[in-house]
């Protein structure tokens, strides 16, 4: 008989409430075997197609079956260098998972959770560096930077990553929390990257520390931009300049980067009792898992679209809803009360679902009816976009960036380059599909490619 999906083992719903710890521990051993033993090995394997790195996720598997630990990792590390990483955070359900066959009429081969299990288990090689005399500086230090680092340390150019926190990681460590992505299994990764000699510089802001053109005269052969979309979306609705009103950006940077929900804490946070967070995305359920692990009494997530829309994981939104995260659904926000300054109260259009708009989800649709809320802060959700400050740098140096009507980065789908000469983006900053750790990755593959090709000729 063919094995169940194996299930990791979770922290009990109440205990993990009150901690940052991770969520879920890794699968045994002997789960392993019974999860490895589910792969077909299709000869048309959908789920590497659904990978954007293009793991070999049946040969992963096949090592696994074969009790080749150490094997299973190398083909890993074959295409990614964060296995760790993806495995944790990945959208695996919208990607290999979501491609296995077995999902067709049951459940998917649990893919993101023997990649964890591989990575966390498994140490990368040493490799040997053959110099190549060239120099690439790398603007960002999150997936694709980390990324691109590797792949181009591997072909011996001396890389240099800049990054404008005094941290490195990017939005692995100020935007996604500890109890989903351990702070361990990041500095791991990174502390890999310096073994192989990339150089990292923290506090340097591109754009204002130092700029492209520098960067240029400074002797860098390339550059890779993937700073990242760190400009918070706004809802732009009265009151929404009161104390107590947060983007999801400041509020988890704040914690997770700053420590803010610490009693010691430099940069406090004005814990209330009732916070809403608007929006239903990943973030939306960072924040509110946040903001119930630093003491507010009462959590909840207004989402102007039913369930059935909202993009945020399965998973995510399961933890949030065991650990007292209440859903209020159909709530489009128009207007935040305040007193003395602070968030007071919050006001919100009942919507009703019409025609399917450019996402394929129905669209909302006012209804005219009115209810308030009481809450004594708000956490904005709704997104973010690219920061201009490298691209209004290169501008007044007469190195002008071109960029979309909303201010990304324009560049080659294959090669990540941009219209200017050995200057290349990815990531966020860049992107194209789905914004998230996987294809960020991808993106820093592309770029890496593209550029040791160019320093190769």
């Amino acid at each position: 008989m063919a094995a169940e999906r194996q299930r990791v083992q979770e922290q009990d719903k109440l205990i993990r409430r009150t901690n940052f710890d991770a969520v879920e521990s890794n699968l045994t051993s002997e789960q392993v075997k019974l999860e490895a033993s589910r792969c077909l090995n299709c000869k048309n394997p959908r789920c590497v197609q659904g990978c954007p790195v293009n793991i070999k996720i049946p040969e992963f598997i096949s090592a696994l079956k074969e009790d080749n630990l150490e094997k299973a990792g190398k083909i890993i590390r074959e295409t990614s260098m964060l296995p760790s990483v993806c495995g944790r955070v990945c959208p695996q359900e919208r990607q290999c998972e979501g491609n296995c066959v077995l999902g067709i009429k049951g459940l998917p081969v649990a893919i993101g959770a023997l990649e964890r299990y591989v990575g966390d288990n498994t140490q990368a090689d040493t490799v040997e560096i053959k110099p190549s005399g060239k120099k690439v500086a790398i603007v960002g230090s999150g997936c694709a930077g980390i990324t691109a680092a590797a792949d181009l340390r591997k072909a011996g150019h001396e890389v240099v990553v800049f990054e404008a926190l005094h941290k490195l990681g990017g939005v692995l460590r100020y935007g996604i929390p500890p109890f989903r992505l351990p702070r361990k299994i990041l500095d791991r990764e990174i502390t890999n990257l310096k073994e192989m000699g990339v150089k990292f510089h923290t506090n340097v802001i591109v754009g204002k520390s130092i700029t492209l053109k520098q960067l240029k005269q400074d002797g860098f052969d390339a550059i890779f931009i993937c700073s990242g979309a760190g400009l918070p979306k706004m809802m732009r609705i009265p009151g929404e300049n009161l104390n107590g009103v947060y983007s999801a950006n400041e509020f988890l940077t704040r914690v997770n980067l700053m420590g803010a929900g610490k009693k010691d804490s430099v940069t406090p946070l004005r814990i209330g009792k009732k916070v809403a967070v608007i929006g239903g995305g990943n973030v939306a359920m960072d924040a509110a898992r946040t903001a119930v692990r630093v003491g507010f009494e009462q959590v909840s997530i207004l989402y102007r679209r039913t369930e059935a829309e909202l993009p945020a994981r399965l998973e995510e939104i399961r933890h949030a809803k065991e650990e007292g995260v209440e859903f209020k659904f159909l709530h489009a926000p128009v207007e935040i009360f305040g007193k003395d300054g602070y968030v007071d109260g919050m006001k919100f259009e009942i919507m009703e679902l019409g025609e399917p708009d450019s996402s394929g989800r129905r669209r909302p649709v006012g209804t005219g009816k009115y209810i308030t809320e009481d809450v004594d802060t708000v956490i904005v959700a709704l997104g973010t976009g690219p920061n201009p400050i490298i691209q209004k740098s290169a501008q007044a140096e007469g190195l002008e960036i071109i960029t979309d009507s909303k201010g990304y980065i324009t560049v080659d789908d294959e090669t990540r380059s941009t219209n200017l000469s050995c200057v290349f983006a990815g990531g966020d900053v860049a992107p194209v599909g789905e914004s998230n750790a996987i294809n960020a990755m991808g993106a820093g593959k592309k770029a890496a490619k593209a550029i040791n090709d160019l320093l190769s000729k």
